[in-house]
């Protein structure tokens, strides 16, 4: 039986600058959301009028997998959600770098040192193809995130280790990074949360 995770992005209406800054993150509104799902093996996109539909994944789904989602999608998201998200367990790539390491870094250079490959673009251009109304561009670079996730996600899984250009040098260096993401394949643990009991409001 296929486990019921599920890997996440979204893509913002607005920018921190539209909201009052980065502590108002949950004022954003959502233009898509892009979701890889394991049970179906399908890549889904959902629109902001959609978020009912992905509510009823999300009520099915065992395991969140995604990059930052901690302290932003899962943030922007919530409002849209009739029950609190806190109760899916979730695996956060860039939380679980964080607590080793100490700093943030971000999904392409994580996924290039990786798996040598690259964004299509970044999040300040996903607002403008939003406001452009190129909503299949969007739509695009929105499930491009999710796949780069969903790969970093398995190789990690399988081979025990990422990589990603350390700044704790003089000089940069490659850095591998032992993860402990074996567990969630095949749906054999869904450990307990790992996020906030609350997200905040």
């Amino acid at each position: 039986m296929k486990p019921n995770h599920i890997v996440l992005d979204l893509e913002t209406q607005n920018l921190f600058s539209d909201v009052g800054g980065k502590g108002n993150l949950h004022k954003l509104l959502v233009s898509v959301a892009g979701v890889y799902s394991y049970n179906s093996d399908q890549f889904l996109i959902y629109k902001e009028a959609e978020m009912p539909e992905l509510e009823k994944l999300l009520r099915q789904t065992d395991l969140i997998i995604g990059f930052n989602i901690r302290h932003f999608d899962l943030l922007v998201l919530q409002k849209y959600i009739s029950f609190d998200l806190a109760r899916i367990p979730t695996l956060d790539i860039m939380a679980d770098i964080v607590n080793q390491v100490g700093y943030r870094v971000s999904l392409d250079d994580v996924v290039f040192a990786t798996l040598g490959n690259k964004k299509s673009a970044h999040g300040l251009l996903a607002v403008q193809y939003w406001r452009e109304g190129r909503l299949d561009e969007l739509k695009n670079y929105c499930l491009d995130d999710v796949r780069l996730t969903r790969d970093l996600y398995e190789h990690g899984a399988k081979s025990g280790e990422i990589r990603f250009m350390a700044r704790d040098a003089n000089m940069p260096y490659m850095k591998s990074l032992n993860v402990n993401w074996e567990k969630y394949l095949n749906g054999r643990s869904t450990s307990s949360p790992v996020i906030q009991s609350s997200l905040g409001f």
